[in-house]
């Protein structure tokens, strides 16, 4: 077993607080069709599940196929347009990227999102020249907390699950991360500790966190 570390990060509320816009996003979205969902909705049915999950909820019927992708393409656009000149990296995360790869962690990011928005985000955020494996919606026919996305990023970095640490802040990405064997760090920007299921670490925000508190992680 060879002592390699691979870092792999969710993108919505873990690299970036996103959720806002998403919510903005959602609101202009359901507002057209006379629906008004509250914040208290979104966090129970939003924060970290895919559209197709979304959608369905919201709209109380199956939403897919041809459908879903026109949907999808709306809401999300939108959230491009609000989000664009905002994005910022949650406070500590670039130094952090740069500690882990001093220290040789290979990194990734597997994102629920559409690619459009994880390319928005790395065009503004300054890691993908470090990614060795980068995921999104579209890269996976089955979605958090189904393991299968957390598995592939492990695959493409040449690494086995248990050699992953895997940065999240939803009960349906840390469940995936779970279900896929690894370590979990839960990133509290859209839930408490409560409403998680156990994680092996949690933090606020990236400046508590260093390679050494990572690799800690594996003692």
């Amino acid at each position: 077993m060879t002592n390699q570390i691979a870092v792999i990060f969710d993108m919505d509320g873990v690299i970036c607080h996103t959720n806002p816009y998403h919510s903005k996003a959602f609101q202009e979205f359901f507002s057209k069709r006379n629906l008004s969902p509250t914040e208290a909705d979104f966090a129970a049915h939003m924060y970290g599940k895919s559209n197709s999950y979304i959608l369905s909820h919201f709209l109380e019927r199956v939403i897919e196929g041809e459908e879903l992708l026109q949907m999808e393409d709306e809401k999300e656009s939108l959230f491009r347009q609000l989000y664009e000149p905002f994005v910022e990296p949650i406070a500590g995360f670039s130094p952090f990227i740069e500690n882990l790869k001093n220290n040789n962690v290979l990194l990734g990011v597997a994102t629920s999102a559409p690619l459009a928005n994880l390319e928005l985000i790395l065009g503004k955020v300054s890691m993908q020249q470090h990614l060795g494996s980068v995921l999104a919606s579209e890269n996976v026919k089955k979605h958090k907390p189904d393991p299968e996305v957390y598995l592939s990023s492990a695959a493409n970095l040449g690494v086995s699950p248990n050699q992953c640490v895997v940065f999240e802040d939803s009960f349906s990405g840390v469940s995936a991360a779970l279900n896929a064997g690894m370590r979990v760090v839960g990133v509290l920007s859209s839930h408490t500790i409560e409403e998680l299921p156990p994680c092996n670490f949690y933090i606020e925000d990236y400046r508590e966190m260093s390679f050494e508190k990572v690799r800690a992680l594996f003692d």
